[in-house]
């Protein structure tokens, strides 16, 4: 054996030519000492020479192998984009991974499919995004979609507002000032928290009458967005209308159309004249669909004649950024967000909830259709702001060991979301004059079969209902996830990690991020300078004021702690107080 410190290959070769010089001396002696010593020294040059050979070009490959893939492109190394491009950002409101586990089920049991056929969001899977604001671990709306527009951190409440309360710049601000045009598209009122982020500053999400005004550009920057359609036709009223929920008599539908420009549509009709071409799109288009919220799509498939999809308002809107963007050398940047999978987390209703997430599935796919067919370069980024429920594909009912299974099946009964049997139990139960199980029966028949599909009902269920009318959306919801067996662990937001979905040109965003990763993205694959945005914005705050607001100033009034305690409980509102 060589020595321990002795190199491998000294002494292997050592032991081979020892090898060499015995074989040569026995051959000698056989064969009358006829070999020559010189044929045994000539064999061992050579193989030195072999061997120091293959250790050169071992070396020199190893140092080629490492140059090469150093000049490999990273994938942390961000992917620089060039020339006319269009992005689409799409927000799947309070949509966690268990809402696509329930989902993507469910619909395999409805359809009859097979277990590997997946929703289109799916197979545009590429990360996930942590979610915490600056205040809390557990984020709200504002606070998540200003890390999206601003691509900075603030606390819950703020609408693209920092937590010192001065106004961060939006990528879409940034992208209307580069010439891009740029549109907003949700289920949900316009001044809900996600739209109002990318084109409105507030220093709390209340503040929805002061969002209204600042989105039709009565703000420092002034008009910055070109398409609006969704909901919130009641701020955007005077209070001396039916049907407003502003606290002051102002028109801002009507201040959109004689100061900022604005084309007004209000009613399903002139939406599909817009749809069939029967009407030219002419920029900038405001579309407002409801008072508040368009209905859950469980709801909305029955009143079609009265409101449009998400998927109808995003080809739309596509269409027309599309053809105001055809003589540009820029592109558009559009905001699509399914508002509403957020307010069936918080009711706890899992059928609302994966009708939801299936209409956003169909928009998401009718978007990336759109950009493989589009001749201009463009990218779909989507993720959502947090996750809403607690959801769990699973609940244990009582003390025994869980049994592994749920039921998607009970899912398929309900044809009406809890929220809208709740507002029609309520509208009608005072006019009802019946009384005791005239009573019960009266409600049993007429909301929990036809609406939720349930026929066992108790007595203990269905009094509760009774006793308690006004939170009953909460007590139908209930009901139809014991019977399934899905859980829920809160009526409000989550701190888990939410998934991010993209098209080619995405891949900056694989991997697990900071929510605020994905508001840099977006900025930099439109190359806008945000920065520059938030100067002007801080810039004209010293000069511009709203009428009514001058003391409190733009950004509306700084909120106490109560405030911003009171103001994430908004969806009392909706369901009220949850028993």
């Amino acid at each position: 054996m060589p020595p321990a410190n002795e190199p491998l290959f000294t002494s292997e070769g050592r032991s081979s030519i020892h090898s060499e010089e015995r074989a040569a001396q026995e051959d000698d002696a056989l064969l009358g000492n006829q070999r020559r010593r010189s044929n045994t020294t000539r064999g061992v040059f050579w193989r030195e020479i072999g061997l120091f050979t293959w250790a050169i070009l071992a070396t020199v490959a190893v140092i080629v192998l490492a140059i090469l893939l150093k000049c490999q492109p990273s994938q942390n190394k961000p992917e620089k984009h060039t020339g006319k491009r269009n992005l689409v950002f799409m927000v799947s409101d309070g949509m966690g991974p268990a809402s696509l586990s329930l989902t993507r089920s469910f619909r395999q049991y409805q359809n009859g499919l097979p277990i590997d056929d997946v929703l289109v969001l799916d197979e545009h899977f590429i990360g996930s995004s942590r979610t915490r604001s600056s205040n809390s671990l557990v984020t709200d709306s504002a606070a998540g979609a200003t890390a999206f527009s601003c691509g900075k951190k603030s606390y819950n409440g703020a609408i693209s507002i920092l937590p010192d309360h001065t106004p961060c710049g939006t990528v879409l601000e940034a992208a209307k000032r580069a010439g891009y045009m740029t549109g907003l598209v949700v289920t949900t009122s316009l001044t809900d928290a996600t739209p109002a982020c990318f084109a409105s500053h507030a220093n709390i999400r209340s503040e929805e009458d002061l969002i209204a005004q600042q989105e039709v550009g009565h703000y420092p920057l002034g008009r910055v967005v070109d398409l609006m359609f969704g909901g919130g036709r009641c701020h955007f009223l005077p209070n001396t209308t039916s049907g407003s929920c502003r606290a002051d008599n102002q028109d801002i539908t009507k201040l959109a159309q004689d100061e900022y420009g604005w084309n007004y549509i209000d009613n399903r009709q002139d939406f599909d004249d817009i749809k069939a071409g029967g009407a030219a799109v002419k920029l900038p288009l405001l579309g407002l669909f409801a008072d508040y919220n368009i209905p859950f799509e469980i709801d909305r498939r029955n009143m079609d004649d009265v409101y449009p999809s998400l998927e109808e308002m995003a080809q739309v809107a596509l269409k027309a950024l599309e053809a105001a963007t055809q003589d540009s050398d820029k592109g558009f940047f559009l905001m699509i967000e399914g508002s509403r999978i957020d307010h069936a987390g918080h009711g706890n209703d899992p059928a609302a909830q994966v009708h939801e997430v299936m209409a956003y599935d169909r928009a998401f796919g009718s978007v990336v259709e759109f950009l493989e067919k589009s001749h201009v370069d463009g990218v779909l980024v989507a993720t959502s702001d947090h996750e809403t429920g607690g959801l769990a594909t699973a609940r244990q009912l009582d003390a025994h060991y869980p049994e592994y299974l749920w039921y998607p099946g009970v899912l398929a009964n309900v044809s009406s979301s809890a929220e809208y049997l709740a507002r029609r139990l309520n509208s009608e139960i005072d006019s009802n004059l019946l009384e005791g199980d005239k009573l019960k029966n009266w409600i049993n028949e007429e909301f929990v079969k036809n609406g939720l599909g349930i026929l066992d009902a108790s007595d203990d269920e269905l009094q509760l209902i009774i006793d308690q009318p006004k939170v009953s959306a909460y007590y139908f919801a209930d009901m139809v996830s014991r019977r399934a067996q899905i859980g829920w662990s809160t009526h409000g937001h989550s701190a888990v990690d939410v998934n991010i979905y993209g098209t080619a040109g995405s891949s900056n965003l694989r991997g697990n991020h900071e929510n605020t990763n994905v508001g840099e993205f977006l900025r930099e694959y439109l190359d806008v300078d945000v920065d520059a945005v938030t100067k002007e914005l801080i810039k004209g705050s010293k000069s511009f004021n709203i009428a009514d607001t001058e003391e409190a100033g733009w950004t509306g009034r700084i909120p106490s702690e109560e405030d911003l305690q009171s103001v994430l409980r908004y969806h009392e509102e909706l369901y009220g107080k949850a028993p």
